[in-house]
């Protein structure tokens, strides 16, 4: 990032073994949740604080947006040995840094966690706003496919204003 690297992606993979493979990893907590995200949990908690740190020091942290979340949320319901299923209807996803409003909560799922009621967003709407963020019109980065252009956030994406600084 200091040598003006512009896009940098880190993939926290923690397998139960070593040279596990990809259904090794316990972020996919079907079973043991809570020894699985404790695990991942510790391995990633200390690393992060610590790059959120090191960028405000150096003064990179307003230029850098920093995007940690996943594909899916997890049901809040016990799956087979103690785990979680997947779930696409509420999911959490935090960004700090690069034009960011630094400790906004946005949105909120039902009591059991199960969906997303209030302030939904898709993942067109999250896509919008960290194009935006990045310095992008969604509506006008389109790519062409078969004749027609086509917005990398569909007809849908809308940027969520109450996350920006």
């Amino acid at each position: 990032i200091e040598r003006g690297v512009r896009f940098v992606q880190v993939f926290a993979d923690v397998a139960k073994t070593p040279g596990g493979g990809v259904n090794d990893v316990p972020w996919d907590a079907h079973s043991d949740i809570s020894v699985n995200h404790g695990m991942c949990g510790r391995s990633v908690d200390k690393p992060t604080g610590a790059l959120l740190d090191d960028l405000k020091q150096r003064g990179l942290l307003d230029d850098t947006l920093v995007i940690y979340g996943g594909e899916f949320g997890r049901t809040s319901d016990s799956q087979g040995a103690k785990g979680r299923d997947h779930n696409p209807n509420a999911f959490t996803t935090w960004m700090a840094g690069g034009g960011v409003k630094g400790g906004t909560q946005y949105g909120a799922s039902d009591t059991f966690g199960y969906k997303a009621v209030e302030n939904r967003v898709s993942a067109h709407d999250l896509h919008a706003t960290i194009l935006k963020l990045m310095g992008f019109d969604h509506k006008k980065l389109t790519y062409r496919f078969n004749g027609r252009d086509f917005r990398l956030t569909d007809v849908a994406g809308d940027v969520i204003d109450a996350l920006i600084a």
